[in-house]
């Protein structure tokens, strides 16, 4: 080993002119993987660090619909060191003129148990001024309604004082989409009022913080026993905000994802530096062997020098990583929905060290296995041999490292193995390409530069491979997001105006369904309005056993869904039958269809809904066919009127008009109906598309990083082929063909390879888009032509110009002095 770190050391004198591609692709995928890392620490460091300001306590208790009775606040009171009642709901904020929709947060005199609020001015308070009630208001509502501190606020056409503006809750953990502004008001101020009527939506959550000596397992079971089938959910400080946590891990572990794609095109370049490298020492390695070297020494060099070229392109890739998350630590937390400090942490860049070491051992142990199978003469001639096994077993070895730390082995495996099958389709159509070109040459003999071109395509040592292979997944992934967004553009800018509602209106009480009704289709400019009672209940039983059991994350199982009642069905029936107008039985239920099938129900099975702490349990006697997509009024889950006699509820109502019409007639229900609130639909549909736009711009960059290493190696291949360029131009030019004539060859060449990357990218990244929406999303798919075009133009151009730019030199020589010159 000695003399194999001696001869190592000086082969390296030379310096690292020839792994500047193995550099920088092991550098960008690296850099890419650590900076996720680092990013997707500091929010689980977060969540940790903050949860028990996250939640507003140690411990929450929610009721949905309703209030907690005095047995139980009493427990809650005594189990607790200290306790705040906060109630949440929507409802209209106005000055009489304007009205706008606001998520309303009720709180009591002990609000906040941790954090303080920041308002201003500072130091502000929700006592009365002159026996109004005060609201602190969000400043994008304060100003979209266009009052300042001290002005009246019709809050469902109560009058508040606005006492100042909301700068920021300490409990607001950005779980979910809001649909308005938040404005916060005294509990007090709402006792009596229609906004916590019988019926209404809100809810009520009980913060509380530990007594000394409790703790929080003890006093989960304590609740659990206590409330169990009360409708209480219970959430605490160690998972304060599980859906920030849960969307930021699957985000951080498919953008990881992606970055191991961005390292597996890396690899490419790579591999092709590494056989470039060894090509260059085949006198070398035939030398030591003719001297006696053994093969053990040989390999000891070889592999001495490209774990020193690793390291390299691995720390770089680190120090890349730690200086961009360092130098954008302040936009990164200002992101974020909860406090987060962005710094540098162990795990995760050692994580992307691992990753870097198996992809650079993964992409030269070919080389390497096929250069120590070949005798001294073999290399003297330039011979190649085989080597597949060692490649498999580390392929192998990378796809279970990266299954285990990912959390999700099947999704990684899956994505890893499409990964492979897009670089395996890619290396084929690299192949077609060349055989169509020497298919095609032959028949190109009166177009000189397109002849040259098919001849170099269809030349063994083609570049076409590396070309295709670099550019392909980075445009594939990048297409797939381009057909994808474009879709959801679509969807919203042409079907949404012609079949959604314009608004929905909830908390209608019964008393008020039949007059806002008449007046609403008295309206010449309102096309249609639907109306359907509507209750809230969590489905906690399925066949006697616990719901969740089985199905853990199926949607119509986590928190509480909308329940209503009727005598006749609203959607089609697809199996099963209706129970009779004026049913008294049995309680009966209606399901949808598709979240039946998906949960596995069965006409006769028994469904138990808990709502307003009641438990009813239903036999299915029917599946309907509930479309969502329309944006209209589905319940996936319906009752018969009698199962549900006596619960308070309220109605809700989907109104279809134009635009222009909308203001008028919602100043008109906001001052005739001030408990009535109006969500407006394309409102909501505008924040929903703001979050999925935010996905898409953060798999595009990741996506970026993919093209980018596919760009090194595209340049790496582009600089490789100079010399072969120099010597065919010089031929071309001694044969008579001018300079402008090469130049269109090369050209030809370049943009032929760049339009089969780029056309063979759209088609992958099409059928993924297909995928996701149809199977994801459950949206129509249809094919969008400007990406596509985009990004078989971004092929072209990309392949054409670092063709080009290594095309200047070799126009330059002159053809007897490159001709001339010895092999």
């Amino acid at each position: 080993m000695r003399l194999a770190f001696r001869i190592a050391a000086r082969e390296l004198r030379g310096g690292l002119a020839g792994f500047r591609v193995f550099v920088l692709c092991l550098m960008l995928g690296v850099a890419a993987i650590a900076g996720v890392g680092l990013v997707r620490d500091a929010v689980r460091a977060g969540l940790a660090g903050q949860g028990v300001v996250l939640l507003g306590g140690d411990a929450q208790y929610d009721f949905t619909y309703r209030r907690a009775t005095p047995e139980e606040r009493g427990w809650i009171d005594a189990h607790a060191g200290r306790v705040s009642e906060v109630v949440e709901f929507r409802s209209m904020a106005g000055t009489g003129t304007d009205f706008a929709l606001t998520q309303v947060k009720a709180v009591d005199a002990a609000y906040p148990l941790t954090g303080a609020l920041e308002l201003d001015p500072p130091g502000a308070t929700l006592a009365p001024r002159e026996g109004v009630p005060a609201v602190f208001l969000d400043p994008a509502l304060a100003d979209r309604l266009g009052v300042a501190v001290g002005d009246q606020v019709l809050l469902a056409g109560q009058p508040f004082v606005l006492a100042a503006r909301l700068l920021r809750e300490p409990d607001s953990t950005g779980t979910g989409i809001a649909f308005g502004p938040r404005s916060i008001v005294d509990l007090s101020a709402l006792d009596g009022t229609s906004l916590l009527a019988p019926g209404t939506l809100y809810e009520s959550k009980y913060r509380v913080t530990l007594r000394p000596g409790d703790s929080l397992p003890a006093l989960q079971r304590a609740a659990a026993a206590r409330f169990e089938g009360a409708g209480m959910r219970w959430s605490d400080s160690r998972r304060a905000a599980p859906g920030v946590e849960r969307f930021t891990a699957q985000l951080a572990d498919f953008l990881v994802l992606v970055g191991l794609a961005g390292l597996a095109v890396g690899g490419i370049g790579i591999s092709a530096a590494t056989n470039a490298w060894i090509a260059r020492k085949a006198a070398t390695i035939a030398t030591l062997r003719a001297l006696g070297a053994t093969g053990g020494m040989i390999r000891a060099v070889f592999l001495l020098q490209l774990a020193v070229v690793a390291a390299v392109g691995i720390t770089g890739g680190l120090v890349l990583a730690g200086l961009g998350v360092w130098l954008a630590a302040g936009p990164i937390a200002a992101a974020m929905p909860i406090p987060v400090e962005v710094r540098l942490t162990l795990r995760p860049m050692l994580e992307a060290g691992l990753y870097g070491a198996l992809t650079a051992a993964l992409f030269t142990a070919g080389p390497l296995a096929r250069m120590m199978q070949l005798r001294a003469a073999w290399l003297y001639r330039g011979g190649r041999g085989g080597g597949w096994g060692v490649t498999a077993a580390l392929a192998v070895v990378l796809v279970a490292v990266a299954a285990g730390l990912s959390g999700r082995p099947a999704i990684t495996v899956s994505v890893l193995a499409a990964v492979g099958a897009a670089l395996g389709l890619f290396a084929l159509v690299a192949a077609g390409l060349r055989r169509l070109a020497r298919w095609l040459r032959p028949r190109a003999r009166g177009h000189v530069a397109l002849h040259a071109a098919l001849a170099a395509i269809s030349a063994p040592r083609s570049e076409v491979g590396a070309v295709v292979l670099s550019l392909g997944l980075g445009l594939s992934v990048l297409s797939a997001v381009g057909q994808i967004d474009s879709a959801l553009r679509m969807a919203i800018a042409r079907d949404l105006p012609d079949q959604a509602p314009a608004w929905f209106l909830i908390d209608i009480q019964p008393d008020q369904v039949a007059p806002l009704t008449a007046r609403l289709r008295a309206e010449p400019q309102v096309a249609r309005v639907e109306t359907a009672p509507m209750l809230r209940g969590v489905i906690t039983q399925i066949n006697g056993r616990p719901a969740r059991e089985g199905r853990p994350d199926h949607w119509v199982l986590r928190g509480d869904r909308g329940v209503t009642f009727a005598d006749t069905p609203r959607e089609p029936l697809t199996a099963g039958e209706w129970w009779p107008p004026g049913y008294t039985g049995p309680p009966q239920a209606s399901f949808g269809a598709k979240e039946a099938q998906e949960l596995g129900l069965k006409l006769g099975d028994s469904i138990t809904v808990n709502i307003l702490g009641r438990d009813i349990t239903a036999m299915i006697t029917s599946f309907r066919d509930v479309n969502f997509s329309t944006a209209g009024i589905g319940f996936v889950l319906t009752l018969d009127p009698a199962a549900l006699a006596g619960a308070p509820f309220s109605s809700i109502a989907t109104v279809y008009l134009p635009p222009e019409a909308e203001a008028p007639l919602l100043r008109e229900i906001a001052q005739s109906y001030p408990n009535v609130t109006a969500v407006r639909v394309r409102d909501a549909i505008a924040r929903v598309t703001e979050a999925l736009e935010a996905i898409a711009r953060a798999v595009a960059l990741a996506a970026s990083v993919t093209l980018a290493t596919g760009l090194v190696v595209l340049i790496g291949a582009a600089a490789a082929g100079e010399p072969a360029r120099v010597r065919e131009a010089a031929l071309l030019r001694t044969l008579g063909a001018t300079r402008g004539l090469v130049l269109r060859s090369f050209a030809l060449r370049s943009g032929l390879m760049g339009a089969a990357a780029g056309v063979i990218a759209v088609a992958v990244g099409t059928l993924a888009s297909w995928a996701v929406l149809r199977f994801v999303m459950e949206m129509p798919w249809r094919f969008a032509l400007g990406p596509a075009l985009a990004i078989v133009i971004g092929g072209v151009l990309a392949v054409l110009l670092a063709g080009l730019a290594f095309a200047l030199r070799p126009l330059s020589r002159r053809p007897a002095q490159v001709l001339r010159a010895p092999e």
